[in-house]
């Protein structure tokens, strides 16, 4: 069985400020070698609990942030920004079942750390035929048009709750209660890798027992993008196929997930200065 674990940073244990997750900080060096640990955790209980490959594909930033020297030998390591699927490169690649590590909740959400979609300086909202998503719902949709479920997902309690709100119950470890946008009640290290460890073996076991059912939305799909400025829209309106909703929205009309993925990446990229 062959599972895919999609990291972040800004959902890890400890991790409450963008200066932990930023390139270039001095406290960014200290929290990837953290964010690799639990990636191992995850790793280790997948093994455990019955997978015969795993890949990890390092969804932070420009995907260069996990340290490939201290991944768990194992596992391969997909890295790198421009890869076809981002955050879920590999996804299309005989996949079983995914894990989300690190994950964070949706623009707006409170208590959560760091909460954003996508953005953090242009991206207010997305929507997937109507539905409010964050990260972890463009991933799974993602996922699912290649009948690939999400099987686990590790964050602050309100980043683990909208994930389950969204796909249904699955394994969560809530690695740190959030108090507030940079405030956290966090897990040590030690005690987090444990129950990440333990919450992997037993979704692995799980989806071999019985099959996950994948989240896929209709087709075409509709992506509207809610920037935080108008000019962040009228950049992205100028992308082929996208409709100016309003002054802030954005939507764009694909024949399928994959297409409507690869179109918020263009109008989101679009939209920067």
């Amino acid at each position: 069985m062959r599972i895919l674990i999609s990291a972040d940073m800004e959902g890890i244990s400890g991790v409450v400020h963008w200066d932990q997750v930023t390139p270039g900080h001095i406290e960014y060096a200290r929290f990837r070698r953290t964010m690799t640990e639990e990636v191992n955790a995850a790793v280790a209980g997948a093994f455990e609990g019955g997978a015969t490959e795993v890949v990890v594909t390092d969804g932070h930033w420009d995907g260069l942030n996990i340290l490939v020297e201290e991944i768990d030998k194992r596992a391969r390591l997909n890295s790198g920004a421009s890869s076809p699927f981002s955050m879920v490169q590999g996804v299309e690649s005989g996949v079983q079942g995914l894990i989300f590590v690190g994950y964070h909740a949706r623009s707006g959400s409170s208590p959560a750390v760091l909460a954003h979609t996508w953005s953090s300086s242009r991206v207010a909202n997305v929507w997937l035929n109507g539905t409010l998503v964050g990260e972890f719902g463009l991933n799974a949709a993602l996922a699912g048009h290649f009948n690939v479920p999400v099987i686990m997902v590790t964050g602050d309690q309100t980043a683990c709750a909208q994930t389950m709100e969204l796909l249904g119950p699955m394994e969560a470890v809530i690695v740190k209660q959030a108090t507030g946008f940079e405030s956290a009640e966090c897990l040590p290290p030690s005690v987090a890798h444990k129950q990440i460890r333990l919450s992997a073996t037993r979704a692995v076991k799980a989806l071999l027992k019985k099959r996950r059912k994948p989240f896929v939305v209709t087709i075409p799909v509709g992506v509207a993008i809610e920037f935080l400025q108008p000019s962040h829209a009228d950049r992205a309106s100028r992308l082929p196929g996208a409709r100016r909703m309003d002054a802030k929205v954005v939507e764009i009309t694909a024949v399928d997930m994959v297409a409507a993925h690869a179109g918020f990446r263009a109008a989101v990229r679009m939209s920067a200065d």
